[in-house]
């Protein structure tokens, strides 16, 4: 059977707006009920789905929170991997950084409010803190990774290591010290950029 592109974009519509109604009960049910507490069948049922359907797009609850980690990190090294001409490792860093809020910023599967919601949950649920740090290792490795192979004539994979976990670092850290209740997602983003001028101003020697 042939399905004509209108077809076959109106079924990708349907699975994207499922997708964002399982993320969006998941975390309305998480903000509600906790983490721990809330089902897989609950999420399912938020979404007007089976608990079968769930498992379609996700295997876990903690697979919904960070639903978008394999495309940030394939941003990240996309990023790293097209330094352009004459651009100092500091810079390429900042620009990843700036890039990465942008993408954020710019996706709609998820609204401000939920956005918000699903930064404090993974920064304060004890089970996605977990998940989070393997996910911030990962990460970091594949950026040192391709910093590295950006910068091959000039960065060995030490100096690319030491520089994206000192990046890393200290985003992470600042975030989560000044990660008060009544900061919006603005001022977290705010945060984000000064961490990453003070990290970055001691990482410039590298270029």
């Amino acid at each position: 059977m042939q399905y004509s592109s209108g077809m076959v974009g109106l079924r990708e519509r349907k699975k994207q707006r499922t997708r964002r109604a399982l993320i969006e009960s998941a975390l309305r049910l998480f903000d509600e009920k906790g983490f721990e507490e809330t089902t897989l069948a609950e999420i399912a049922a938020g979404a007007d789905v089976s608990t079968r359907t769930f498992f379609s797009y996700f295997a876990s609850k903690e697979d919904v929170v960070f639903y978008d980690t394999h495309e940030r990190m394939e941003l990240v090294r996309s990023l790293l991997v097209r330094a352009d001409p004459g651009m100092s490792p500091a810079d390429l860093l900042i620009r990843v950084v700036e890039s990465s809020l942008a993408w954020s910023s710019a996706q709609e599967e998820l609204t401000f409010e939920d956005a918000e919601l699903r930064l404090r949950l993974i920064l304060t649920e004890p089970t996605l803190q977990a998940r989070a740090l393997t996910v911030l290792f990962d990460t970091q490795l594949t950026a040192a990774q391709a910093l590295h192979e950006a910068y091959a004539d000039e960065l060995s994979l030490i100096e690319a290591s030491a520089a994206v976990g000192a990046l890393f670092g200290s985003v992470k850290l600042a975030v989560i010290a000044n990660l008060e209740s009544n900061r919006s997602l603005e001022q977290i983003w705010d945060t984000v950029r000064r961490a990453t001028d003070v990290a970055l101003a001691g990482l410039r020697s590298l270029g």
